[in-house]
C-alpha cells in the first residue's frame, strides 16, 4: 500500500504571519485579489488587517462575502460569476471554514468549468486542474482548511451538507497568524477548537491512519488538550498553541480521511444549523465509546496526550475510559452542551441515512449500519 502526504507549497506560522502575504502575492507576479471573507469579519474589521496591507503595497484587489456560516451552492454560484467579472488571478481567503471552503469551490469551478454544478463536486470529483492560486488565511482554530484537499458545502434545498475531496484546491500558501485570531468570542473558540480535537482524534483513529499522521495527531491532541482552555480565555500562550494544534491535526486528517463524528455532525449542521465545531464536540464522545474495541492501544495514547496520569498501570477498559472522559471533560470546561434540543426523534431515520451516505463514513475505525447511526444520535437526546 502507498500512502501519501499533501501539504501547502509553503506555510508562515506565529504572530505577525500577515506581513508575508504582500511578499508571497509579489514573489509569484499576481496582479488582483479576490478577497472571500464572510461579513461578520468585514463588519469588525479583521479582513482588514490584510487588506490594509495590500492596500500598503499597492496591490488591487475585490472583496467577496457573500459567505454564510455553513456555506451553500448559492454563495459559491455567486462567487464564481463575482470571480469572473473581477478580473482577479488570484484568491485571498480570510476566516472559518466558511470562506476557505467557498473560496476552494470558487477556485475549482473557474479552473474546471465543467464541474459548474457544484454537487458535481462531492467526493472525490475528477478535476484536471489546480485551482485558481489560494493564499489562506485562517481566523480561528479548528478548520485547518489552510491545509486540507476538503471542503463542504450545504445543500440547502436537499437539506444536507456534502464533503468535496479534491488535491487540486489546496492553498498554495497558508498564513497561521494568532493575531488575526484574537478577536474570536469564547463560545466560536470553544466549538472551533473541539472540531480540531475531533480532527487529531478521528485522523488518529481512522481506518487510513498510519505512522507519519499518527506522529501529527499525538501531536495536535497534546496541544489542543493543554491550549484550548487558555485559547477560550484568550491568553496569548492559548491562542498560539490553538493555532498550531489545529494546522498539525489539519496536516494529517487531510491525507487519511475523518469517521462518523464528523459525518453525523455534518447532517446536524445541515438539518439543524447546528454549528459545526459544536456538533462535533457532541458527537466526539460518542463515537469514541463506540468505536473504542477496533482501536488496539490507541486510546492509551490519547489518555496521555489529554493529560491522563498513569496510564501505563491502567488496563485496557480504564484507559479507554479515561480518553473519552477526557474529551467530554475539555467539551464541558469550554461550554459545549452535551445534548442537542432540537433533535427530534421523526428527524432519526433522514439523519442517520444522510451521515451513513456522507464522504467521512467509510474511514471511521468500525463499521455503522443506519440502525447504529441511528442509535447514536439518539444519545444526545
Amino acid at each position: 500500500m502507498t500512502n501519501r502526504i499533501m501539504l501547502n507549497q509553503t506555510s508562515y506560522h506565529g504572530a505577525g504571519a500577515i506581513a508575508e502575504i504582500a511578499n508571497e502575492a509579489k514573489a509569484h507576479g499576481f496582479k488582483k485579489a479576490f478577497v472571500c471573507s464572510d461579513p461578520d469579519l468585514i463588519k469588525f474589521q479583521v479582513t482588514t488587517k490584510v487588506t490594509d496591507l495590500l492596500d500598503k503595497e499597492g496591490l488591487a484587489y475585490e472583496i467577496y462575502s457573500d459567505i454564510k456560516a455553513n456555506p451553500t451552492i448559492e454563495n459559491v454560484k455567486n462567487g464564481v460569476a463575482a470571480f469572473k467579472a473581477s478580473g482577479a488571478d488570484y484568491i485571498v481567503a480570510i476566516g472559518g471554514g466558511s470562506s476557505m471552503d467557498t473560496a476552494k469551490a470558487i477556485g475549482i469551478i473557474i479552473a474546471n468549468p465543467e464541474f459548474e454544478d457544484v454537487r458535481s463536486l462531492e467526493g472525490v470529483a475528477p478535476t484536471k486542474n489546480p485551482c485558481v492560486p489560494i493564499l489562506a488565511v485562517p481566523t480561528t482554530a479548528g478548520t485547518a482548511a489552510e491545509v486540507t484537499i476538503n471542503y463542504v458545502i450545504t445543500d440547502v434545498e436537499r437539506k444536507r451538507k456534502f464533503v468535496c475531496v479534491d488535491p487540486h484546491d489546496m492553498p498554495i500558501v497558508a498564513v497561521v497568524d494568532p493575531d488575526m485570531m484574537s478577536s474570536m468570542p469564547k463560545g466560536l473558540t470553544a466549538s472551533t477548537g473541539m472540531d480540531a480535537l475531533t480532527h487529531a482524534i478521528e485522523g488518529y483513529t481512522t481506518k487510513g491512519a498510519w505512522e507519519m499522521t499518527d506522529m501529527f495527531h499525538i501531536k495536535a491532541i497534546e496541544i489542543i488538550a493543554k491550549s484550548l482552555r487558555g485559547a477560550v480565555e484568550n491568553t496569548k500562550e492559548g491562542r498560539e498553541g490553538m493555532a498550531l494544534g489545529q494546522y498539525i491535526a489539519g496536516m494529517g486528517f487531510s491525507n487519511v480521511g475523518l469517521g462518523i463524528a464528523h459525518s453525523m455532525a455534518h447532517t446536524l449542521g445541515a438539518v439543524y444549523d447546528t454549528p459545526h465545531g459544536v456538533a462535533c464536540a457532541m458527537m466526539l464522545p460518542i463515537v469514541m465509546e463506540y468505536n473504542a474495541e477496533c482501536t488496539g492501544e490507541k486510546y492509551r495514547e490519547i489518555a496521555r496526550a489529554m493529560g491522563v496520569k498513569g496510564v501505563d498501570e491502567m488496563d485496557v477498559d480504564t484507559y479507554r475510559k479515561a480518553a473519552v472522559d477526557a474529551v467530554k471533560k475539555l467539551s464541558e470546561d469550554v461550554g459545549i452542551p452535551a445534548k442537542l434540543a432540537a433533535l427530534k426523534e421523526e428527524d432519526l431515520d433522514f439523519l442517520a441515512e444522510s451521515a451513513h451516505a456522507d464522504a467521512c463514513a467509510p474511514g471511521n475505525p468500525k463499521d455503522a449500519s443506519v440502525e447504529d447511526l441511528k442509535n447514536l444520535f439518539r444519545k444526545l437526546m
